[in-house]
């Protein structure tokens, strides 16, 4: 069983958490020379501020809705990420860090029997040690536990926390989850998918009665892709 642990606005948490005034407040961050934002809080995005936008593009947009601009910190992101990771190596020793703020970690039902409870003692853990706040997903597979994070981060009912193999829905779920979102798929492939008649992760998960097919359109990546969306 896997677990991706996702930390929620990143680089904007952890400006919050030297700061706590800057809750609920809108802000972004720059990027290198404060070119283009490259992280922002759900207050900014509401707003419709991009990500990638350039940032004198929306110095209008800034200025009227009292936006918080800041320049990047990384020595601070990075310091922030090794606590993080640190923590989550208390969990498990099974820990596989794919960016800055995410990682994989493998589960094991002996420690905690029900995995969504695993799930959050670590998301609280995170939250207390750190001030830091992160989504978990869980899954059989690496792609679902994608799946899962994003599910768990965007439905506010899920408290932050999804096991993908506990729902009784995971049709319906992945029926509603955009190919484009699941995890490898650029916009090229998706392109190609969409032509096809294949829109969203369900559709492709019942591509697998024809192996073949699969890999002359997607490779032999496209077909690992496939097979974990079936678990």
């Amino acid at each position: 069983m896997f677990a991706l642990i996702d930390c929620n606005n990143f680089y904007v948490s952890c400006e919050r958490v030297f700061n706590p005034k800057l809750d609920k407040k809108p802000i972004v961050i720059l990027s290198n020379n404060d070119g283009c934002v490259i992280s922002r809080s759900n207050e900014a995005k509401a707003l419709g501020i991009p990500m990638g936008a350039p940032a004198f593009k929306f110095e209008k947009i800034f200025k009227e809705h009292n936006v918080k601009v800041f320049s990047s910190n990384f020595p601070l992101y990075g310091d922030m990420s090794s606590r993080v990771m640190s923590i989550l190596s208390r969990f498990t020793p099974n820990i596989e860090i794919y960016s800055i703020d995410e990682a994989f970690a493998e589960l094991s039902t002996n420690v905690f029997p029900n995995l969504t409870e695993y799930g959050k003692v670590i998301k609280e853990t995170v939250y207390k040690w750190t001030g830091l706040p992160v989504s978990v997903g869980i899954a059989s597979t690496k792609t679902l536990a994608k799946v899962a994070n994003h599910i768990a981060k965007k439905n506010p009912e899920y408290e932050g926390v999804f096991d993908f193999t506990a729902s009784n829905k995971k049709d319906e779920l992945l029926k509603d989850f955009p190919v484009n979102k699941i995890w490898g798929i650029g916009n090229g492939l998706t392109i190609r998918l969409n032509r096809y008649g294949i829109h969203n992760a369900l559709e492709l998960k019942n591509t697998i009665t024809n192996k073949k097919w699969i890999r002359k359109q997607m490779a032999v990546t496209g077909l690992r892709t496939v097979l974990e969306l079936n678990g």
